[in-house]
């Protein structure tokens, strides 16, 4: 057998052990998802700032509740008065509950409800970017790896066909061009090897970020099938995507705002009740009503209302801004995809032609039709066919996902992860009411915190 022949079946070989070792792999893109779900700290980060929005509704609701509280009071008179107490004071408590503002308070519990369902979409599109990052990670640690173990191949094909080049040189078959030309070819391999090998550290380091751990031998990862239209799925993600949904969200509390802001010159009416004690044992009690609203206050409260008025002016025009943005999203990432099916179907092309053209080139070269150099040269095509097709092929899973993404679906519930799945509505539920520490809602939500480490 001529060395053109043990070349194309190290080719061979090599094409075989990736293929080998990709089923032999133990980690796969679904088990590095469901990883990367459960360790992500930004994750972790927005739902607490999830849980303190749902605070912000419990702040509101304890507005509409009597608000009691207690105060205690001693005092003491110089120069004291005949036959009166050296110490005098007692123990007094308040309550007072607002019986009509206008609807203010309950327009504030509206608005923060608003902010809760605004704040639980901006945590979904955290997840988007959480999972879609994870995808990224992985595909380029498989694509660096396929990478490295091509150059490792090549530079391996190459020392064979420096020996053999110089073997011939010395029976006089070849001139010393031949071998300089192995030579060249070998140094420029193993420049791109180490190249290679410095694009996997860095990916194994993003993949680490991602998702939480170093990378096992990763298994091949399919696409996600797109079976929508670009303009079905343009549709879809207006009415669907979290980004949208979080906009209008936010377009509503800026409403609701503007009208707390124009009740400002409400009466307020409230109902108050004292009972005090002091220290000889005296009792006393009054209940009473007190209405009161603003005359003149410089201008504070229509300011108050301008403003609010301009940040609801804001949000309706981030509300356009934000889809216009998802359209433009979701047409770039279709476009990235298309364009990515169709290279990888070019590359699958290329790589038989190459692959032709090669094992023609090296029955060429074992009849004497051919150098050393044009063995090189086929083989180089051939390889540069393998690393288009890799990177084709991971850019098509990418793009797949990112199409997914674009339309608000790149979540853990929709991609079916072996996770447990985090409800935004729980921690709401139990919060909700304003319940108090003693109360058995509050015991439960204690209990909650203690759960997730808050306390």
């Amino acid at each position: 057998m001529g060395i053109f022949h043990k070349i194309a079946g190290s080719v061979g070989a090599a094409a075989l052990c990736l293929g080998l070792a990709s089923q032999a792999s133990s980690e796969s893109l679904a088990d590095a998802l469901a990883h990367g779900y459960e360790a992500s700290g930004l994750l972790e980060q927005n739902r607490a700032l999830l849980r303190a929005a749902d605070e912000g509704v419990a702040n509101a609701v304890s507005a509409l509740m009597p608000v009691v509280s207690w105060s205690m009071s001693a005092q003491s008179q110089f120069p004291q008065a005949p036959n009166s107490d050296f110490i005098t004071g007692g123990l007094q408590l308040q309550a007072e509950m607002t019986l009509y503002d206008g609807g203010r308070n309950q327009l504030a519990v509206d608005g923060q409800k608003e902010l809760v369902l605004a704040t639980r979409e901006g945590l979904v599109n955290i997840e988007q970017q959480v999972l879609l990052r994870i995808v990224e990670a992985y595909m380029e640690v498989r694509r660096a790896s396929e990478f490295v173990a091509l150059r490792q191949n090549n530079v391996r094909l190459i020392t064979q066909e420096l020996r053999a080049a110089e073997d011939r040189f010395e029976v006089g078959e070849i001139t010393r061009t031949d071998v300089a030309s192995a030579e060249a070819r070998l140094a420029s391999a193993r420049s791109q090897l180490a190249a290679e090998e410095g694009t996997l550290a860095r990916a194994i380091a993003e993949y680490v970020a991602a998702v939480g751990r170093q990378p096992g031998q990763l298994q091949p990862a399919n696409q996600v099938p797109i079976r929508r239209s670009l303009r079905e799925i343009k549709e879809f993600a207006l009415r669907n995507h979290p980004v949208i949904l979080q906009a209008r969200h936010s377009v509503a509390s800026a409403d609701i705002s503007v009208e707390r802001a124009e009740l400002a010159h409400v009466p307020t009416v409230s109902l108050n009740g004292t009972a005090r004690i002091d220290f000889d044992g005296r009792e006393s009690q009054s209940i009473g009503l007190s209405v009161g609203g603003p005359i003149y206050q410089g201008g504070r409260l229509a300011s108050q209302l301008r403003e609010a008025q301009a940040r609801r002016d804001a949000a309706r025009a981030d509300l356009y801004v934000t889809a216009q943005s998802i359209e433009q999203n979701v047409t770039n990432a279709y476009a990235f995809w298309e364009v990515a099916r169709a290279t990888r179907d070019a590359s699958e092309r290329q790589v038989r032609a190459a692959t032709i053209a090669f094992r023609g080139v090296r029955e060429e070269a074992d009849l004497g039709a051919r150098t050393t150099l044009d063995v090189l040269n086929a083989e180089q095509e051939l390889l540069d066919a393998r690393a288009n097709l890799i990177a084709a092929q991971v850019d098509e899973v990418v793009a797949s996902y990112t199409v997914l993404s674009s339309m608000g679906l790149m979540t853990a519930e929709h991609l079916n992860l072996n996770v447990q799945l985090y409800d935004p509505e729980a921690y709401y539920n139990l919060v909700k009411d304003a319940p108090t520490q003693l109360s058995e809602q509050g015991r439960a939500l204690d209990r909650v915190l203690e759960a997730i480490g808050q306390q």
